[in-house]
């Protein structure tokens, strides 16, 4: 299938997405923070969000969208701010809130599926540093003469969904146990609360400074 790159091709890139899908980041945050306040199938919802978004991220490098981002320093600024403002209020959300699974009551409304979903997904779009990872990690494995490119460009977005989940899937199954044996500690999960938020804060601060080199 000439869809398909070849099996060197396959392998380098299947070493890099592990290892790219074990360094933590604004999604990996989101749904383990989401698993521990509100339960498995949250998590799991923002984790879909988080993979569709770069399943997104895949198809805009094919039609060179994202090219057009960075190569326009206005477009790479306004990206930013709304990037690093929505990280901000995940960060506002987890202190004024908290994780919503005290053992004595909840502190807010159940989120729904759908809304974890979309702030799943919307971390993963809103992050410029995914838009420039994608810009340069996808075409160094095909080339820009294929006349196939196109086509070994979806393959391999969807491969590194495919490989990054049984990486992120043990990570929100260990943040459910995780969260059963914080609920007897209310100042432990206070601590994380403030933990998430930090972690949030430092990665919008770092989309702040991400340059479009």
């Amino acid at each position: 299938m000439s869809f398909i790159p070849d099996t060197t091709t396959l392998i380098q890139f299947a070493i890099a997405t592990v290892i790219l899908a074990i360094t933590p980041g604004p999604d990996m945050t989101l749904f383990v923070s989401r698993t521990l306040s509100q339960g498995r199938a949250t998590g799991f919802a923002s984790m879909a969000g988080a993979l569709c978004g770069t399943l997104i991220h895949t198809t805009l490098v094919v039609v060179g969208v994202s090219a057009l981002i960075v190569a326009s320093p206005m477009a790479f600024f306004v990206l930013k701010i709304f990037g690093a403002g929505y990280l901000v209020f995940l960060a506002w959300q987890a202190i004024t809130k908290g994780s919503a699974f005290s053992p004595e009551k909840k502190t807010g409304p159940r989120i729904s599926l759908l809304r974890s979903w979309a702030a799943g997904l919307g971390v993963n779009l809103l992050n410029p540093k995914i838009i420039l990872f994608f810009m340069t990690f996808l075409p160094q494995f095909v080339s820009a003469h294929d006349p196939n490119a196109p086509g070994k460009l979806f393959f391999l977005g969807s491969m590194f969904i495919v490989l990054s989940i049984p990486v992120t899937v043990p990570m929100v199954l260990a943040a459910e146990r995780f969260s059963a044996a914080m609920k007897a500690s209310p100042r432990v999960t206070r601590v994380v609360d403030y933990l998430f938020a930090g972690v949030f804060s430092a990665f919008a601060l770092k989309i702040l400074t991400a340059q479009a080199k």
